[in-house]
């Protein structure tokens, strides 16, 4: 009984640990993404250095 149920602790903990590592890389891509619209605007409304 104690094997079963550590082999199902460890699945969970195994499944768990699989998503937490697409989320965390789901994040980074979301972040990434925002910082490249941030400089998409910077660079729409950066002075022209031709005046």
């Amino acid at each position: 009984m104690k094997q079963i149920t550590l082999g199902l602790l460890l699945i969970l903990a195994a499944t768990f640990g699989l998503a937490g590592c697409n989320t965390i890389a789901g994040a980074g891509h979301d972040i990434k993404d925002a910082g490249q619209g941030i400089q998409n605007t910077a660079d729409k409304h950066k002075p022209d250095d031709d005046k």
